[in-house]
């Protein structure tokens, strides 16, 4: 193939070769749209571990969370028919829920072969604005439309932004459009969705299409640095 990844099967037809090359190339582009943080590029669903928590509390909703995923990902095909997605969520911060969001992307990325993206609710806010820049190629029409029809969209701290007017019509084009076209979002934040600052054409549509779990009220941050610096405090 000379490094093109095609090989001729006869004049009028190629196929894809067997070194690999263009399994590489499409693995590698979906890592480059998933845009994960560099923390949690390598962080899988066995690093989330019961042992970062203190609390009994703790240990047995992160156990739950953890059986719940593992459920969802052996119906993933039925799921994404149903267009059916996470609303992760625990008003502590630093619990873990990203640390969780981005091992499901990973997941999805390596194992299924799935092309995800993952943003704050901040930096979608902020890339929309940046549509606006004369200088911007990108317009805001193709880049919600982008959002709207990615196959899984992670949208990671929902509801720590101010919500205006404005905000609130930007997520609504964004979430009303994966629910007509049936595209599965996970959301994390430090909100029960109850309590999020948006009206009912973004909640009820959130509600109708999410699982809704509640992840532990403890911060694991400062234990989990401890432990990294000391690995035999915990077992």
């Amino acid at each position: 193939c000379r490094g093109t990844g095609w090989v001729f099967t006869d004049y009028n037809t190629v196929k894809e070769c067997e070194c690999g090359i263009r399994q590489r190339e499409i693995q590698e582009s979906r890592l480059r749209f998933a845009s994960i943080p560099e923390t949690y590029k390598d962080v899988t669903l066995k690093d989330i571990k019961t042992k970062f928590y203190t609390k009994q509390e703790s240990k047995d909703l992160i156990k739950a969370a953890g059986e719940f995923i593992s459920w969802y990902l052996e119906n993933l095909d039925k799921k994404i028919e149903e267009g059916k997605g996470i609303y992760l969520w625990s008003e502590v911060k630093g619990s873990g829920k990203t640390m969780l969001a981005a091992a499901l992307a990973n997941e999805l990325i390596n194992k299924h072969k799935r092309f995800v993206k993952f943003a704050t609710s901040l930096d979608i806010l902020d890339e929309i604005r940046a549509t606006y820049d004369p200088h911007n190629e990108e317009t805001e029409s193709k880049l919600l439309d982008d959002l709207a029809r990615a196959d899984f969209l992670i949208i990671d701290d929902f509801g720590t932004e101010r919500v205006t007017d404005w905000v609130g019509e930007k997520f609504y084009q964004i979430i009303n459009g994966r629910y007509i076209n049936k595209k599965v979002t996970f959301f994390t934040s430090n909100y029960d969705l109850k309590t999020l600052k948006y009206d009912d054409r973004i909640t009820n549509r959130m509600r109708e299409r999410s699982y809704i779990i509640h992840f532990p009220e403890e911060s694991v941050r400062e234990f989990k640095a401890r432990v990294e610096n000391n690995p035999t405090e915990v077992t």
